[in-house]
């Protein structure tokens, strides 16, 4: 299935939560913090008021409780309005 945003909304895949950590204690599903970063798949064009500043590929970080949840292909995704977005991820 292909999802193409529109306006200002971007399609983003979300990261996987970390399920264990640096010492090796395994964190339960239940306890995992949501996840606030993901990597851009898609973007509609943009408005005239509202640009979209990110490009496929970027990993964005995003408001907490932003977005529409959707799976496709039985992945969690996310469309997000490019004004949730709150920062680019550089390595």
């Amino acid at each position: 299935m292909t999802i193409k945003p529109l306006a200002d909304r971007v399609l983003v895949k979300n990261d996987k939560a970390e399920t264990k950590t640096s010492s090796g204690i395994i964190i339960p599903e239940v306890a995992q913090e949501k996840t606030q970063t993901a990597t851009v798949v898609a973007t509609g064009p943009g408005t005239a008021d509202e640009k979209i500043t990110v490009k496929v590929g970027d990993r964005i970080m995003y408001d907490k409780y932003a977005g529409t949840q959707v799976k496709i292909d039985g992945e969690d995704h996310l469309i997000l309005k490019m004004s949730d977005i709150i920062a680019i991820i550089e390595a």
